[in-house]
């Protein structure tokens, strides 16, 4: 055996003083072989054409021009959509190492939309017994979903910071598993996106069940919506603890998606409804209701039949349609549990550019824009508002709550917690550090076991320095956040302006009893062994 070995070895040897000795033959033969190629067969590419060899270095500098901005070119606070100060942070806050910063700030306080928080001369301090005093994580939400329209199954969230939808498809299975396990660690929830329940989102998480305009996962052999599909589907996994509804995306709005056929592969066709290595498509719009009435009708139905709360996602653009949906909601008396505003900054879904540039409110407008409609109605105490759109920050997720958000939802930010690193590769299958690709060797250099711990510390740090803020502002609970507590800098003129007097209203208060209240509440989930199936619970454990 060891001859065997040395022999091989030798060999190898043997091998690399020849091909040193000829190196200087074999080089030149290499660049002269290039050159004729780019010159004489070379019909797509003018610059390697005219510069044959050198102009290949042009293609190469362009391909990774992100990663070369990113970590040289680009000032701490330069790039987007988010800069190196933010990508430190959530590193930093996912792997456990310090995540402070020394010398003070250099941001540029005095620019235009710079958040100021305004703290107390008396901070809250938690009293001895405080939830907070012995778990510095717990942070449910202030409001309960489902419960003001008298669902069967109402829902607190165990925690108001939480996985956005991210499709199995999109992202790989070592990711989903990742992040469906680092979610059942924090008592997060993890929502499915619209590509169906996959099995890699039952390792013991809270999930949100997320179907968009494809109705994947709870379609028929025709692609239309399947109320039986969806029941047998909730029936079979407890652990699904609401409905959503897409209508549309931040990413890009009013246009549908497509997943090609050769990433459509016998799982992927399973889990979605689809015959294997057919294209996914999602079209525009819902076959199953078309207008603002038939809509709420719809709701009504999933949450008469599943029993669960439902809610509604999407991007923002006429005010009118939601103008109309708070009207009807007022008639009826019925609507949607929670709404998700999604901010037209684009989010992990390809996107046309013009699309993700143009298409839809950001977040601040979008869901400024909404809350008034409701607010003007009294609606806002019967709804769970959800965000969505770069919350995942505790400054901004601090503003996003003063101006009446509920719960906030983060989705490129848990992407860095399990490891990306802002390739902007989503869309070309290409993912650096195996998140959002299906290629097999891309995907096995992310480890769940390791990462999952990576996403529960992540969110867990951004819950404690969430309420760390809350308190220094003199809070216990950041739904307590009134539009006064937060002032935005309006640049040249050097001054500054409350969210109050930014937006014209005054976010209604939240119906809150203290953290004591939230803890012994009976409909907290979170803690998803307690009602998960055995078989579950067993899967978590080996794992």
């Amino acid at each position: 055996m060891w001859k065997k070995i040395q022999t091989f070895i030798e060999s190898i040897i043997q091998w690399e003083e020849i091909s040193l000795h000829y190196l200087w033959i074999l080089v030149p033969l290499a660049l002269i072989y290039i050159a004729i190629k780019d010159i004489f067969f070379n019909k797509k590419h003018t610059i390697k054409h005219n510069f044959p060899i050198i102009g290949r270095f042009r293609y190469l500098l362009e391909s990774i021009g992100p990663e070369l901005r990113q970590y040289i070119v680009a000032h701490n606070r330069e790039e987007r959509p988010f800069n190196r100060v933010e990508r430190s942070w959530i590193y930093a806050s996912a792997k456990k190492q310090n995540n402070y910063q020394g010398f003070g700030t250099d941001s540029d306080v005095y620019a235009q939309g710079h958040v100021f928080i305004n703290p107390s001369l008396f901070p809250y301090v938690p009293p001895e017994g405080h939830p907070n005093t012995t778990d510095p994580y717990f942070l449910p939400s202030a409001k309960v979903m489902g419960l003001a329209n008298g669902r069967k199954r109402p829902w607190r969230p165990y925690s108001i910071i939480n996985i956005s939808a991210m499709s199995y498809g999109s992202l790989s299975k070592n990711a989903v598993i990742a992040l469906n396990r680092g979610a059942k660690m924090c008592g997060c929830w993890h929502n499915t996106g619209e590509g169906g329940l996959a099995d890699y989102h039952c390792h013991g998480a809270d999930v949100v069940f997320q179907f968009g305009t494809g109705y994947f996962g709870v379609r028929d052999a025709h692609g239309r919506f399947s109320m039986s599909k969806l029941v047998d589907l909730v029936q079979a996994h407890p652990f699904i603890r609401a409905i959503e509804i897409k209508l549309s995306q931040g990413a890009k709005p009013g246009k549908g998606g497509i997943l090609p056929a050769k990433k459509v592969n016998p799982e992927i066709a399973r889990i979605r409804g689809l015959e294997p290595y057919t294209a996914a498509l999602s079209p525009a719009a819902h076959t199953a209701f078309r207008n603002v009435p038939e809509l709420l009708d719809f709701v009504e139905a999933i949450a008469e039949n599943t029993g669960l709360p439902v809610g509604i996602k999407a991007a923002v653009g006429k005010l009118e349609y939601w103008e109309e949906l708070a009207d009807c909601m007022m008639q009826r008396g019925t609507g949607p549990d929670f709404i998700t505003i999604d901010g037209g900054e684009g989010g992990t879904g390809a996107a046309p550019p013009h699309f993700a540039d143009h298409v839809s409110l950001p977040f601040i407008f979008a869901f400024t824009s909404v809350y008034q409609i409701f607010l003007e109605r009294g609606l806002t105490e019967r709804i769970v508002f959800v965000g969505s759109g770069k919350l995942g920050l505790p400054a901004r997720a601090m503003m996003a709550f003063a101006m009446g958000v509920d719960i906030i939802n983060v989705a490129r930010e848990a992407m860095m917690a399990i490891g990306c690193i802002q390739a902007q590769k989503c869309h070309t299958n290409h993912c650096p550090v195996g998140i959002a690709t299906q290629n097999k060797w891309l995907m096995s250099g992310l480890d769940p076991t390791d990462k999952s711990h990576r996403l529960a510390n992540y969110m867990n740090v951004f819950r404690k320095e969430l309420l760390e803020l809350t308190h220094a502002c003199g809070y216990e609970h950041p739904c307590q956040m009134t539009m006064e507590d937060i002032e935005v800098g309006m640049g040249d003129i050097k001054t500054r302006q409350t969210l109050e007097d930014a937006f014209g209203y005054k976010k209604q208060r939240v119906a809150f009893q203290g953290m004591e209240s939230l803890k012994n509440c009976n409909y907290l989930g979170g803690l998803a062994q307690s009602y998960a199936p055995e078989a579950i619970k067993q899967t978590v454990l080996q794992k």
